[in-house]
């Protein structure tokens, strides 16, 4: 039994896709919806494609990975791509992640935090007790 996910050859139809001529149209005719989207300075759309096979009685049905592509586009502000970077299952296991961070000067929330952190303060203090008695303290 043969699980598939994602766009079926992704390696085939990834080579048709011309950095500098292909268009984001041209991209979704030939790649469809990508899988996942990103938006920073430009576009970074990213297909996959990953096929997984149940492995011999021994290893107790595990699934077991046979393909695993990844294919990452970036799309400049005028629909054109501008960079595309495919990974095999192979390319995977050569990559390397760094453990530590790196801290912005600037600390700037998303809207989601935002949001998520008022509704924890709705959550934790729904009649706003808290705020009122922190002001009485303060003014005495």
């Amino acid at each position: 039994m043969v699980k598939h996910h994602g766009v079926p050859s992704l390696e085939k139809k990834q080579l048709s896709i011309k950095v500098n001529e292909s268009n984001k149209n041209d991209i979704r005719k030939i790649l469809g919806i990508p899988s996942t989207t990103s938006k920073f300075d430009n576009d970074i759309w990213i297909y996959i494609e990953r096929r997984q096979t149940q492995s011999k009685l021994k290893n107790l049905g595990k699934m077991k990975i046979i393909k695993n592509d990844v294919l990452v586009l970036e799309i400049d502000n005028y629909g054109i791509l501008k960079n595309k970077k495919f990974y095999n299952k192979d390319d995977m296991q050569n990559l390397k992640f760094v453990e530590g961070t790196t801290e912005s000067g600037v600390k700037k929330q998303t809207f989601v935090y935002d949001f998520l952190s008022s509704m924890r303060q709705k959550i934790n203090d729904p009649l706003g007790q808290r705020a009122k008695n922190r002001e009485k303290i303060k003014q005495r």
